[in-house]
This record gives structure tokens, C-alpha cells and sequence, in this order.
């Protein structure tokens, strides 16, 4: 692509990032120039986001109904799988599972919490009284 054409249209990460391109100048040789977004990966991104959203609704009302823990709506919000937490808190994928569960998470103990909390970035409170 030519310099003139790189795109430059609004995107969601349009003041945090650009990414760059590689360019022909004036003279037909390549350069690199940065673009601060381009309209068809921007849709893509923003379906990408509404999916991640829809998820961690999902989740809250898991953990709100009573069918889930808030250490799995954490899980979704931090867009974690069981290898990365399982890697802040040093505890099996089985037991992460298991903790995942309102049984499961009654019976932790407050230094299990603080590693969960931890790996959230939030507070014990936060994690035990659960409001979103």
C-alpha cells in the first residue's frame, strides 16, 4: 500500500495504540508508517468486545443466581483461562474448579481468598461480598 492510503479511521483503540505499516514512499521503497485504525478490523474488535461483555453478564448472573462463585466471574472479567490463574495462585486447575462453586468457595480460608484477591487485583471484600 501507498502512504497516502494508510488508514487512518476511528477505532476503539485509537488514543491508546497504532499500529504500524509497512508502506511504499514516494519513491517506491518501503518504510513503516503507523495507522490509528482501520474500519474492518475495528468491527471485528468491537464483535470481539460484545462477546467478552456478554460473557461477564453471564457470569454475574451465574454467581448472582447461585450457581457459581465470584472467583469464576473474576475469572471471565480478568479474561484468565485455568493455566493463567492457576499460575498467579499456585493452586490445581481441579481445585480453581472447585472453588468456582458456591460450596467450594464457602469453605476457602481467608489466605486462600488473599491469593484469589490478589490474582484479581481486588480486595478480600470485594471477593467475599459480592456486588457488581
Amino acid at each position: 500500500m501507498k502512504k497516502k492510503d494508510t488508514p487512518q479511521d476511528t477505532s476503539s483503540l485509537q488514543n491508546i495504540t497504532r499500529e504500524v505499516c509497512y508502506v511504499k514512499n514516494s519513491e517506491g521503497k518501503y518504510e513503516t508508517d503507523l495507522s490509528s485504525g482501520w474500519e474492518v478490523k475495528s468491527a471485528a474488535l468491537d464483535n470481539a468486545w460484545d462477546d467478552i461483555n456478554e460473557q461477564i453478564e453471564a457470569a454475574k448472573n451465574a454467581v448472582l443466581a447461585g450457581e457459581k462463585s465470584p472467583i469464576y466471574y473474576y475469572f471471565v472479567k480478568q479474561l484468565m483461562d485455568f493455566q493463567v490463574l492457576s499460575g498467579y495462585t499456585k493452586f490445581w486447575k481441579i481445585s480453581i474448579k472447585k472453588h468456582m462453586t458456591p460450596k467450594g468457595f464457602k469453605k476457602l480460608s481467608e489466605k486462600k481468598l488473599a491469593v484469589y484477591a490478589k490474582a484479581f487485583d481486588i480486595n478480600i471484600d470485594e471477593l467475599k461480598n459480592f456486588k457488581v
